[in-house]
């Protein structure tokens, strides 16, 4: 893809433009690309290093642990059966052998197998001295004297799990910085970790505003609309591994939204949503602007959500999101949860991944070229289909969809049955 040619805030050696050079236009508009990079990269710089607390396993899933996690002795610690069968030697099969005994897991075996001897094994169970394969029991057949037969040829090593084949004593076994899910829980609960250090949720303050957002529990009157966006931010924040505020509704004035910003930029990261287009009344740009904001950019080439502003003031990160209801949640996806992702002590590569998946359109879709555009569709299998929806104001038709199509700003038609991107809701 072609970048633009004038970067000034991905540039090693530019600097963003700072309020005294006025507070419209600070950065000529980025592709998605541009702009999440320099998300990433900004966030990253500040925060390398997060505050720290220990929780119980019972609630560390979905936290980021903030230590190396070693082996407390080597996994497994004796050579493991892989399958029920017999503990034999590999040189001795084709063939017949005596069995001299059996081993259950949690067992050990006294003796040394020896030349034409075997040993019944079952999965989990330690590998007798002098065996080295494992003849599964469906390649044997059983004697009445006892012995077993088979027509098999197996290799040293086939069917064992070799002591410290998995992890060896002192090695990492799960690296600062992973987000713990089950199987993390799985591996922190056998190394015997009742309780892990992990880095503390990042705290995220939201605004609205705009004289016509009133509190959810008001019925609306003339051109009023219920405060959504705060409450679908709380849930991404959630979901994103940090804690959400609320803040009071700021009005369309200088003063109260100075007043909001100066409450919000106490959190770790301050989202706004509203405010930040080109209208007489969109009071959010300037008021961060008196209060000392730099922007790294104030646009970026994408719908919905072209009109989304980054930047920082009072040493805290703050993103403007558009206030039609797709683009805040759009633009959150992409750009702040990435943030919080680094916010949370996830590392640089980690918050840098977004789940992209491809899918097959079941019918023709065309936009204008020239932008990255995130729309509604639905997707089944591997088909994808766009919902229709009447801009980016329609919840409802949000709710009818399980995913966004990621139009190409290079193409401007697809066909049936072409490939395209997909972001999963």
């Amino acid at each position: 893809m072609q970048k633009s040619s004038n970067l000034r805030s991905l540039s090693g050696s530019a600097q963003p433009l700072h309020p005294t050079e006025g507070y419209t236009e600070f950065v000529p508009a980025l592709t998605f690309y541009e702009a999440r990079a320099t998300v990433l990269r900004e966030v990253a710089a500040e925060f390398s290093s997060p505050a720290t607390e220990v929780v119980e396993l019972s609630a560390s899933a979905g936290r980021i642990l903030a230590d190396d996690i070693l082996a407390d002795h080597d996994y497994p610690p004796f050579h493991r059966s892989m399958r029920d069968g017999f503990a034999i030697r590999a040189a001795d099969i084709p063939g017949q052998l005596r069995v001299i005994g059996e081993i259950r897991a949690g067992q050990t075996f006294s003796s040394t197998i020896r030349p034409g001897e075997a040993v019944e094994i079952m999965t989990g169970a330690p590998v007798p001295d002098g065996a080295d394969a494992v003849l599964m029991v469906e390649h044997s057949v059983r004697h009445t004297n006892g012995s077993i037969s088979t027509d098999r040829t197996i290799k040293t090593g086939d069917n064992i799990s070799p002591r410290a084949g998995e992890a060896a004593f002192g090695t990492v076994v799960l690296p600062r910085g992973t987000r713990i899910d089950y199987t993390a829980v799985a591996c922190l609960a056998s190394v015997g970790r009742t309780s892990v250090s992990v880095f503390a949720k990042p705290r995220i303050a939201i605004l609205s505003t705009g004289d016509e957002v009133i509190d959810i529990a008001t019925t609306p009157t003339g051109s009023q609309i219920r405060n959504s966006n705060a409450w679908s931010l709380a849930v991404q924040v959630e979901h994103a591994g940090g804690i959400p505020f609320i803040l009071p509704i700021a009005g369309d004035t200088m003063a109260h939204t100075r007043h909001r910003i100066r409450q919000g930029l106490s959190f770790d990261l301050l989202l706004l949503s509203g405010g930040v287009s080109a209208g007489k009344y969109d009071v959010v740009e300037p008021a961060l602007a008196e209060l000392g904001a730099t922007f790294f950019f104030d646009r970026v080439l994408i719908q919905p959500g072209q009109p989304l502003v980054f930047g920082k003031a009072h040493y805290k990160f703050f993103f403007g999101l558009p206030g039609n209801p797709a683009s805040t949640m759009v633009t959150f996806e992409l750009f702040a949860r990435p943030a919080i992702a680094l916010l949370s002590g996830a590392t640089p590569e980690t918050a840098a991944e977004l789940p992209v998946s491809l899918a097959r359109l079941t019918q023709p879709f065309r936009h204008h070229a020239g932008m990255t555009r995130f729309l509604p569709a639905n997707v089944r299998g591997a088909e994808v289909t766009p919902v229709a929806w009447k801009g980016s104001g329609d919840i409802q038709a949000l709710c009818r969809a399980n995913a966004f199509l990621i139009a190409d700003p290079e193409k401007s038609d697809y066909a049936i049955g072409d490939l395209i991107s997909i972001l999963f809701k």
